[in-house]
């Protein structure tokens, strides 16, 4: 799935469905389930390394993974969150490390956090043939700035999410996130702009949905207000090593079924 798939699919009847994924055997299965565009998020920092926030997860980290996910997916998007600082201050470096995601990690797009400081860069990018997601309301890499809370929630906001969803429009993004916005401001902006939104926290109106698969799938300590947790897989795995370390306590594991034996290495000593 290209960029252009991505922008015909604005005002379908069937919502576009997106992920975040970090490794290759989950990116297999979430294609294997139907899921149409997967995010290399910067989110792998807090979720899969270990960090309190996404801010140190750098450019070759996002690369590795992405690479990793791309390998497992065939049909998917593949779409590679630029990191903190990975844009914003030198454009020549920006277009390096965004083109390094397609050259070297096999990324059809990357998706960067949105301000009035990347309208000219995502023009640039475009231009050059790499496609641009944007991300407007609540953008995490900013959290020093403006915390973890939701954005647009007075007029004036609103409205300069709705301007910059025009300029970025306008720049050429494909696509626009809006996360952690009233849905009634995403509605807004998604009637407004003639590319797909990919909602998060954004309410039911936008042209899609993107959550983290940690939180869909139950791997997560907690969810956020917004997400919905569709299984157990913490559960499942805690009870599975639950059961390996039982069994091999008890002497259960391994078992001969588990082992094999060279009849003629008897006599080592």
């Amino acid at each position: 799935m290209r960029a252009k798939d991505i922008r015909e699919r604005k005002g379908d009847d069937e919502p576009l469905t997106m992920l975040t994924a970090y490794d290759a055997p989950t990116a297999a299965v979430l294609e294997e389930a139907g899921v149409e565009m997967l995010l290399v998020g910067d989110s792998v920092g807090n979720l899969r390394l270990g960090y309190d926030s996404t801010i140190p997860v750098t450019v070759d980290q996002i690369a590795s993974h992405t690479a990793a996910v791309a390998r497992a997916s065939d049909e998917a998007m593949v779409v590679a969150d630029m990191p903190f600082l990975s844009f914003g201050a030198d454009p020549d470096e920006a277009v390096e490390h965004a083109g390094r995601m397609l050259k070297e990690a096999n990324a059809d797009a990357v998706k960067i956090e949105s301000g009035p400081h990347t309208v000219e860069l995502t023009r640039r990018l475009t231009q050059l043939g790499v496609p641009v997601q944007a991300h407007l309301g609540l953008t995490p890499q900013h959290e020093n700035e403006t915390g973890l809370f939701r954005q647009g929630t007075e007029e004036s906001a609103a409205k300069q999410i709705l301007d910059l969803a025009h300029k970025h429009e306008r720049a050429g993004a494909f696509s626009l996130v809006l996360e952690h916005v009233p849905a009634n401001v995403a509605r807004q902006v998604t009637e407004a702009i003639s590319i797909p939104t990919i909602g998060i926290g954004a309410g039911p109106d936008c042209d899609g949905q993107v959550l983290t698969v940690d939180e869909v799938i139950g791997l997560s300590e907690s969810a956020a207000p917004f997400s919905e947790v569709f299984g157990d897989v913490r559960g499942e795995m805690r009870s599975a090593v639950e059961s390996y370390v039982a069994a091999v306590e008890s002497g259960e594991f391994p078992a001969d079924d588990h082992s094999h034996y060279e009849d003629d290495i008897d006599d080592l000593h």
